[in-house]
């Protein structure tokens, strides 16, 4: 279960949460220019945009959970069980299977505007990456500092939505998400008015009650209206910091902290990881579940007409500033 947002100041963010009950070895990796891509349909790509984001390395491919690339179009897979349907290659469409989905976005398109004209000939099909690896149950958040959408491959073929808040978590499908919204339009950062009954003398006894009925759990859709609602009225500075600080409290709406969400005897799942990433810039920010110091990758001072990927072992262990 995830959530990916956005966020606009100064400069354009974008970024998620990953929850699970474990690591599939996760590594922040930037792909160059030259890094050739082997498509299992659609041939080789040896000249691109170049980008970064968390990945899994199998046989020296990156698999991308999000990434950002150079030209600051974001793109995201997250969680879609049950509702996710890929078919079988189709002949006269472009085939792509779903973990290949994220880097032939990003390889070619600027903007949304761009890869919706992609979307267009897409097959996203049930190709898997090898045995150990089915493919995953996904849909697809993809923005630029202007708009964002939704990408969903489901039994009556591939729908996109306009995401017109720039956040997505998991099932329902998407247009679901966006109707339970309605639930909450009452909801408010002001402090509420008395609308139950003008004639009774109804006192507001603490801060924050125009967002009372704020759903607080850890369902997807219950996380969809809240990082929605945090997103859609958080205020920064537009300064790097002020902005990375806001996003990653954004984000921070929606943790899993240990034990809250059970597995299976022994195992829980959690937030693993928070990513935030300055598309305009190329600096990928993250923190784990065990380190809340926010680490950074910047794309820019790596080699980006190099051919062979950049990967770094995200930080662990909880890092402490000692005052005395």
């Amino acid at each position: 279960m995830c959530t990916a947002a956005t966020y606009k100041t100064k400069d354009f963010y974008f970024g998620r949460t990953l929850d699970n009950e474990f690591s599939y070895g996760d590594e922040i990796v930037v792909t160059p220019r030259s890094y050739c891509f082997h498509f299992r349909s659609m041939g080789s790509m040896e000249s691109h945009y170049a980008m970064i984001g968390m990945a899994h390395v199998v046989d020296g491919c990156p698999l991308y959970y999000e990434a950002v690339n150079e030209k600051g179009l974001g793109m995201a897979g997250l969680n879609f069980v049950g509702n996710a349907v890929y078919r079988e290659p189709v002949e006269g469409k472009d085939n792509v299977p779903s973990f290949e989905f994220i880097p032939w976005i990003l390889t070619q398109c600027v903007t949304v505007k761009e890869a919706r004209v992609l979307l267009e000939k897409i097959n996203i099909d049930n190709r898997t990456v090898n045995d150990k690896l089915p493919a995953a149950s996904l849909h697809w958040i993809i923005a630029d500092s202007t708009e964002a959408i939704t990408v969903e491959s489901v039994k009556e073929g591939i729908n996109i939505y306009d995401n017109p808040v720039g956040v997505l978590t998991n099932n329902p499908p998407f247009n679901l998400q966006m109707f339970a919204l309605n639930n909450y339009m009452g909801l408010s950062a002001k402090d509420p008015v008395n609308n139950f009954a003008p004639g009774i003398p109804l006192d507001m006894y603490c801060k924050g009650m125009g967002a009372l009925g704020l759903p607080g759990d850890l369902s997807s859709e219950s996380r969809f209206v809240r990082a929605a609602f945090v997103k859609m009225n958080s205020v920064s500075g537009d300064s790097e910091m002020e902005s990375v600080n806001q996003f990653f409290h954004i984000l921070g709406s929606v943790n899993w902290p240990k034990g809250c969400c059970l597995v299976k005897e022994g195992e829980y799942e959690i937030t693993t990881y928070t990513c935030c990433c300055n598309a305009d810039k190329g600096i990928y920010y993250y923190t784990s579940y065990d380190n809340h110091q926010i680490s950074a990758v910047d794309m820019y001072k790596e080699d980006l007409e190099g051919t062979e990927i950049y990967r770094y072992s995200p930080v662990h262990g909880e890092q402490i500033h000692m005052q005395n």
